[in-house]
């Protein structure tokens, strides 16, 4: 078997198991089981509110209950050890089947709710949250809600802090369907924090009630290094006098950098001209080479029109 088909066969099995406890010990009090196999067997904890019922006279109850575990659930060997609840109004289970109980006697769903939900709170709870659903007072179903204190309802803490029970009453107009939600007391949620009084803090110097702003604005404040102070020593930094000698004037300077600009623009000018030069030369030689090419073609040409013509004059002459 695939290990998802044994989880769904392990749950199937843990909730017909649970049911069957319900119903076997619904007058005991039953306040729910925890399994846990074993090398030995299945070990199965069972809580509660009235463990004598549960044993039974000599162990009657618990034997009868062991061979139907053997029987009809084919487990190896059960052992089964029975706890009893210290504070039942803290368990969910045991309160929703109270809760259901008085609805089933003809207590009225406000009155039950409260009331049950107040002895939660009266227990120490955190928080508790009652479930009412079907058809509480008419032929037509809706939900009751009632709310005291601190609940989850989503998250890890809903899973592991919250404990859930559900039970059903049977009424003339139909099933009602009781679901109750506790947080016991000390139970740690992930937003409490804790204020630690014993713990040793440095002393925080305050000032004397007596004393105001102006008292404190008198008070000689700390040595600030004077920016005039720095400006007055760098004035004072004697600077070398420099030599006349060495003092290059402005005027005669500028002269020479503009007689080198025009001297530097006439060389460019004059270049460009000897290049415009030999590019005319160029294209002239082009052009005379050009014209011998096509004066000795066109000598050709007629040379070869004239011994054609000869050529034509011979042949009639023959004929």
């Amino acid at each position: 078997m695939a290990d998802e088909h044994q989880f769904i066969e392990n749950g199937l099995q843990r909730a017909q198991i649970d049911e069957f406890f319900g119903d076997e010990l619904g007058r005991a009090g039953y306040g729910g089981m925890d399994i846990a196999k074993t090398p030995m067997g299945t070990q199965i904890v069972l809580k509660a509110e009235k463990p004598g019922m549960v044993i039974g006279k000599g162990g009657k109850n618990i034997r009868k209950i062991t061979t139907e575990l053997t029987d009809r659930f084919g487990m190896d060997d059960p052992q089964i050890d029975v706890q009893e609840v210290d504070e039942p109004d803290l368990n969910a289970r045991i309160v929703a089947d109270r809760l259901a109980n008085a609805l089933e006697r003809g207590w009225y769903f406000r009155k039950a709710g409260h009331t049950t939900i107040d002895r939660i709170m009266d227990a120490g709870a955190l928080g508790a949250e009652i479930v009412l659903s079907g058809k509480v007072t008419g032929a037509r179903s809706r939900v009751e809600k009632f709310n005291r204190g601190y609940i989850k309802h989503n998250g890890e803490p809903a899973q592991t802090v919250v404990d859930e029970g559900q039970g059903v009453a049977v009424m003339k107009l139909g099933t009602i369907g009781v679901t109750v939600k506790i947080i016991p007391p000390g139970a740690q949620l992930p937003d409490d924090f804790r204020i630690n009084e014993d713990v040793d803090v440095e002393a925080v110097e305050q000032a004397d009630a007596d004393e105001g702003v102006e008292s404190l604005l008198e008070e000689e404040p700390e040595e600030i290094p004077d920016v005039s102070d720095a400006e007055s020593e760098a004035d004072e930094i004697e600077v070398p006098d420099e030599d006349p000698a060495d003092v290059i004037d402005e005027e005669i300077v500028e002269e020479v950098i503009d007689d080198a600009a025009d001297e530097a623009d006439d060389d460019a000018a004059d270049a460009d001209s000897d290049d415009d030069e030999a590019d005319a030369a160029a294209d002239e030689d082009d052009s005379d080479d050009l014209d011998e090419d096509v004066a000795e073609e066109a000598a050709d040409l007629v040379a070869e029109m004239e011994d054609a013509e000869d050529d034509g004059d011979d042949k009639e002459e023959d004929a």
